[in-house]
C-alpha cells in the first residue's frame, strides 16, 4: 500500500472508504484477531454482508474491529480521567 498513490487508493476503495473524515485513521492499528470461546451476537444484515465483501474470515474481521474499538474506548476513558 505504501507504494500506492493517493489516487490508486481512492480508485480501489469500496464506496463506503471514500467520504471517511480525513483523521479517520489518525489512531489506527493492526488487531489480529485471537482465538478464543464463542458467542451469538446479532449484527444487522448489511454490516456482515459488507464484511463479506471484503474477503475471507468475516467473524475474525469483525471481532478485531471490535477489540481495536474496546481498547481504544478504553485508552479514552483512562485520559479523560486522568492518571490512573
Amino acid at each position: 500500500m505504501d507504494a500506492m498513490t493517493e489516487e490508486d487508493i481512492m480508485r480501489t476503495s469500496p464506496p463506503e472508504l471514500r467520504d471517511l473524515p480525513s483523521d479517520f485513521f489518525k489512531n489506527a492499528r493492526v488487531v489480529q484477531p485471537e482465538p478464543g470461546d464463542e458467542c451469538v451476537v446479532p449484527i444487522d444484515i448489511d454490516v456482515v454482508a459488507w464484511f463479506e465483501r471484503q474477503g475471507p474470515k468475516p467473524n475474525a474481521r469483525i471481532n478485531a474491529v471490535l477489540r481495536a474499538h474496546m481498547l481504544g474506548a478504553g485508552k479514552k476513558k483512562r485520559g479523560k480521567r486522568g492518571a490512573a
